[in-house]
């Protein structure tokens, strides 16, 4: 897939941040992405990796391939590609050593990726961490305090009309939605790892309240049925299950178990399984563990694979992804969709469940994509069935009955994972209908929202207290009850804006793949750029974000610390502003510093942009100072074109403070005198004008 991209949004928007990144901390490595930059492969973009990378921004670190991201012998070597992963290679063997003698490849270019894995590995040893260890957890009090305060201070509270929040933790609360009781602490592909622990919504609140806390499902929001791994009992009682490797299949009677494991999560990507008696990807896997029911009813039970797989409840065969399979989009697109089947289960009693599983190379499927994943993977997952109807109803009346309501909504590593873009904006089905339905008994219910990304929000105009609570980790649920009772001010903005349908999105005219590239159409009018050009009100904008208690801003100053003026970045801004807390309630308030451009400038710019920001808390009646200081040439520059290179422009700049609120902004402009272009790092003029 190829990016399609001007070179003035390729710098402002995408390059910028790593090369921040690299000015502020010279990273040891730099990974290049899968798909090709305006018609090349960003592993094989000697543009990229070394004129822009190494050239102009001077970084000496490691430039490695995302794994199975490398897809040429002489180009990626040449462009500076120094690492392809992962190994064993595929390119850089005898196809290279080929390159190498017919001089398609010269040794010098080889001793230069060399030195610089070299480099790696030296930089690695000096951590003194030991290789081939088991690890060890790091889960100790001041851990375990430092992750709920970052799950806590991440929320955003989007509304509070009538100063819903915070709740009353005596009072009878009632909590439901499809993640009040589910751990939605991550997103999934490469971000998913395994917690030590986790607490879910429900228990946070659980946990933190002192009146009755009662539950009630409402309705499920899950894209596959949730993993089933932590709810079954391994042989030896422990949670989990026990999950044996075999080289023969089970129609081979007395076969021996050449690897045998206690997991605890059902989904298993068998890509990093190592085995010395496993020699290649055909191999076969059982999973074990005993399921209790905890109330009566019927039970889903879903199975997944990049191979083949059955599921039995206790010898009777409830799902058959073997016989007749369907290519899905699972495992990075090698894998079947998930295929379920029900049975009745009784609460508390004891079902044997049994998985037999085949790798990739049992499968008739014929698999595509360029991204070779090995012996593929499985995925088990169960829960009992609800009559969606019947679920919103039985929460509607017991929402009716209680002081304080609370709807957990959203989405999870299902729904929100590399390897795919989600179709749409929506939440999952039946959540809009349960908010809905609940709000019209229950108009003072909290509605939270768990994602990564925005939802559409058609009853956000009905709801008069909303949280985006994000995924929030291990703590997720002890930050929101921490939130929702007050024992923690919401201090966080929206990272980015919220759009109240999908058309809104500046990228909605260009979105989708043709023709095998993708339009970047929006250009620099990205997110809040865009809705401040347009006039177009999104549903909830950049870098909003309410408080418990109220702010103002006043007194804004600019000065200019003009340094030598051949070398742009020697100037800074200092803008100090003076920001006080008037409310009830200490809190902390962040103030968000924008820079618009003179009013006529050589090329169409946004309205103005975030160029610094900086978080203070305050007392009650307390007021204070504060200084954001930011270079001249981040403040004021835009990428020229025609130069290639950094224009800052003379004129007169506006700087404005923006505070939680509306109306809660103050400004003050500032003047360039000179026209300059700048390159590289450290940002150095390279041409002066006068303006």
């Amino acid at each position: 897939m190829s990016a399609i991209v001007t070179e003035r949004a390729l710098r402002e928007m995408y390059l910028l941040p790593f090369q921040l990144a690299i000015a502020g901390s010279q990273p040891g490595a730099l990974m290049t992405s899968y798909n090709k930059v305006n018609g090349i492969h960003a592993s094989e973009s000697r543009n990229l990796i070394e004129d822009i990378v190494r050239k102009e921004w001077g970084y000496e670190g490691l430039v490695v391939s995302d794994w199975f991201g490398t897809y040429s012998v002489s180009e990626a070597v040449i462009a500076g590609l120094d690492l392809e992963m992962p190994g064993p290679t595929r390119f850089r063997g005898p196809s290279l050593m080929h390159a190498v003698a017919s001089n398609k490849v010269k040794e010098t270019t080889i001793d230069d990726r060399v030195r610089k894995v070299l480099e790696m590995v030296k930089l690695a040893a000096k951590s003194k961490i030991p290789e081939f260890v088991l690890e060890v957890e790091r889960n100790f009090p001041e851990d375990q305090a430092l992750l709920r305060r970052a799950a806590a201070e991440s929320i955003v509270l989007l509304k509070n009309d009538d100063n819903i929040l915070p709740l009353d933790p005596s009072k009878k609360t009632l909590v439901m939605g499809p993640n009040a009781n589910i751990a939605a602490y991550c997103g999934g592909g490469s971000a998913r790892l395994p917690a030590y622990y986790t607490v879910t919504p429900l228990e946070g609140i659980k946990n933190k309240a002192t009146g009755e806390v009662s539950f009630t499902q409402g309705a499920y929001g899950h894209k596959e049925l949730p993993l089933l791994g932590e709810q079954l009992k391994a042989e030896d009682g422990q949670p989990g299950y026990t999950f044996r490797v075999y080289t023969e299949p089970s129609s081979i009677k007395d076969r021996e178990a050449v690897d045998t494991l206690h997991m605890a999560s059902s989904s298993a990507f068998l890509m990093d399984y190592k085995h010395p008696k496993v020699t290649g990807d055909l191999y076969y896997v059982t999973m074990d563990g005993i399921f209790e029911p905890p109330e009566s009813g019927v039970y889903e039970f879903g199975l997944t694979v990049a191979g083949t797989g059955l599921l039995y409840v206790d010898d009777e065969l409830v799902v058959d992804n073997k016989t007749s399979q369907k290519q899905g989009t699972s495992f990075f697109g090698i894998g079947t969709p998930e295929e379920r089947g029900s049975i009745y289960m009784n609460a508390q009693q004891a079902y044997r469940i049994h998985v037999d599983y085949g790798t990739a190379p049992t499968s008739k499927l014929k698999l595509h994509g360029v991204v070779p994943f090995g012996p593929g993977g499985l995925r088990l997952g169960g829960c009992r069935r609800i009559d969606p109807e019947r679920g919103i109803h039985e929460a509607v009346q017991l929402a009716a009955g209680v002081d304080q309501v609370v709807v957990c909504v959203g989405l999870s590593g299902d729904w929100e994972s590399e390897g795919f873009d989600r179709p749409h904006m929506d939440l999952p089905p039946n959540s809009d209908d349960l908010i809905r339905r609940v709000l019209a008994v229950q108009p003072n219910a909290v509605v939270i929202v768990q994602s990564g990304t925005p939802v559409t929000m058609p009853w956000a105009n009905d709801t008069k207290a909303l949280l985006q609570a994000w995924y929030g980790g291990n703590e997720a649920g002890n930050g929101i009850a921490d939130v929702l009772f007050g024992d923690v001010n919401p201090s966080a903005k929206l990272p980015l804006s919220f759009p109240e349908t999908l058309q809104q999105n500046p990228s909605y005219l260009s979105y989708r793949s043709e023709g095998g590239r993708v339009l970047y159409g929006e250009d620099v009018y990205v997110g809040y750029r865009y809705y401040e050009k347009t006039g177009v009100k999104p549903l909830f904008s950049f870098g909003h974000g309410l408080s418990y208690t109220s702010f103002r801003l006043s007194d804004v100053s600019v000065s200019q610390n003009r340094g030598d003026q051949s070398k742009i970045t020697h100037e800074t801004l200092e803008i100090s502003v003076s920001v006080e807390n008037f409310g009830s309630r200490s809190g902390a308030e962040t103030v968000q510093i924008y820079i618009s451009p003179p009013p006529t400038t050589r090329v169409m710019r946004p309205v103005r942009e975030l160029k610094g920001f900086s978080k203070v808390k305050l007392e009650c009646g307390e007021k204070r100072g504060v200084t954001v200081s930011i270079p001249s040439s981040l403040a004021t520059s835009y990428w020229d074109e025609n130069r290639s290179a950094w224009l800052s422009e003379s004129g007169e700049y506006t700087v404005t403070a923006v505070g939680t609120g509306q109306g809660n902004s103050v400004s003050q402009t500032f003047t360039i005198d000179w026209t300059r272009w700048w390159n590289g790092l450290p940002y150095t003029a390279v041409d002066n004008a006068s303006g």
